[in-house]
């Protein structure tokens, strides 16, 4: 897998091969979408992005 990272002054090139296994990527065009960066961080460990017993993302508390 190659990715781009853009850091303030420019792009960093990240590369990284699986040992075993393959990368749980979309087979198509319909299955493409934006990943947040724990998905990202599943997938580059080899896991489906995803995880359905994982915490889910808290979007706002509100104080009683």
């Amino acid at each position: 897998m190659k990715a781009l990272y853009w850091e303030k002054d420019g792009f960093l090139l990240l590369y990284k091969r699986l040992e075993e296994g393959n990368f749980h990527w979309p087979r198509s065009g319909d299955e493409v979408r934006q990943l947040t960066w724990q998905q990202y961080c599943w997938l580059v460990e080899g896991l489906q992005i995803d995880q359905p017993k994982s915490l889910k993302e808290v979007v706002a508390l509100s104080v009683v």
